[in-house]
């Protein structure tokens, strides 16, 4: 019998398995997708699958026919190895490539309850339920927002997305005086107010799907001097109310628009965003540089040089990219003498340079070993 515990897999590890079982692809209905939500007695599910068997002989085709038998045969044999339904439930994907002849068959427990339970054979295996439970990381609205420009993105655990750039029209300052320059200034406050309304129109666009999906924890506002606080005052009766709900209270001064304003905001936004892997990571990488730069012996890179002092237990972290082969025995290695592992996003501007210089993988030593 298989233990529960060992057959329970992160969200890192699902993002992995979801990128591998979309490569899977057949002519015919032959890979099967099966999700067991908790409280299913495993009986019941086999049964189900000897059911499905015992009908495959009406499958005309025989080569059709012996690779959804494969399939079932390979999902009641991991099933028969389980006394108990681990508390998450299981999904079971098994499939044969009808080209190559390869064969799949994986059963884990995810990191979420499995919501529904599903049976298919089908030319795809099945993993929207799985990737639901992907995008249910820690998310976070962000708007950049002045009288003429705005950026509206999304914090997804340590990844920033732009989701849209908009400028609007302010005429420049007018020089005539007297009502003509009156009749001027309020004119462009009119430009700005409008502005502001597609900026707030744009939010619950963005936002409200996500909020509806309660997986948006909270949105933080940016922008330079007073232009935020004018913006969530006019804009107010134009924000749906539960997007209004979900704007922080404090507001951030953020000098940039675009991708670098973003990123600018979530560091500053460290009180509104607690323990985010994204602010966490860019304090590990500017740690790892200063410690380069002063050439003191506490930073390591490289293959050799990090996993020797992994080993010896003297490393406080490592920052790695995630796409290494060997990126989950690190960080399995890195969990039994309390290393901290930080994966490496793209979005950080050190991403690059960490891959293509030190092969995406380097750290910082608790002491000198030399």
């Amino acid at each position: 019998m298989q233990d529960a515990q060992k057959l329970t897999v992160d969200k890192r590890m699902l993002k992995q398995i979801i990128k591998e079982l979309k490569k899977w692809k057949a002519p015919a209905t032959v890979l099967l997708s099966l999700y067991i939500p908790p409280g299913r007695p495993i009986s019941d599910v086999a049964s189900l699958l000897r059911t499905e068997y015992s009908i495959t002989d009406n499958i005309k085709l025989k080569r059709t026919r012996d690779a959804v038998q494969r399939a079932l045969s390979a999902a009641m044999d991991r099933l028969s190895r389980i006394q108990k339904l681990p508390p998450n439930g299981l999904v079971l994907f098994c499939g044969e490539d009808m080209e190559t002849r390869d064969f799949i068959c994986l059963m884990f427990s995810p990191p979420e309850p499995v919501p529904v339970f599903f049976y298919r054979t089908d030319k795809w295996f099945h993993t929207e339920f799985l990737e639901e439970m992907v995008e249910h990381e820690e998310t976070f609205g962000l708007v950049i927002v002045e009288r003429d420009q705005a950026t509206i993105g999304l914090l997804k655990g340590s990844r920033i997305q732009v989701l849209e750039e908009m400028e609007g029209y302010v005429p420049g300052k007018h020089h005539k005086g007297g009502q003509s320059q009156r009749r001027f200034d309020r004119q462009i406050e009119q430009f700005v107010k409008g502005f502001y309304r597609e900026v707030a129109e744009a939010m619950n666009k963005h936002f409200l799907p996500l909020i509806q999906k309660n997986v948006l924890k909270a949105i933080i506002i940016g922008g330079p001097g007073y232009a935020k606080q004018d913006f969530l005052e006019e804009a107010k009766d134009f924000l749906d109310y539960r997007v209004r709900q979900k704007i922080a209270k404090e507001t951030i001064d953020v000098a940039y628009q675009g991708e670098a304003g973003l990123r600018e905001l979530v560091i500053k936004a460290s009180d509104v965003i607690t323990k985010n892997k994204y602010a966490e990571l860019v304090k590990a990488i500017e740690e790892f540089k200063l410690h380069l730069a002063k050439d003191d012996g506490l930073a390591v890179y490289g293959d050799k040089m990090v996993k020797q002092a992994l080993q010896m237990g003297a490393l406080k972290f490592i920052i790695l990219d995630e796409n290494r082969d060997d990126a989950d025995a690190l960080a399995d290695e890195a969990k039994k003498y309390s290393t901290q592992v930080y994966f490496l996003s793209g979005d950080i501007p050190e991403a690059e340079w960490i891959r293509k210089t030190f092969k995406g993988l380097v750290g910082v030593l608790r002491f000198r070993l030399t």
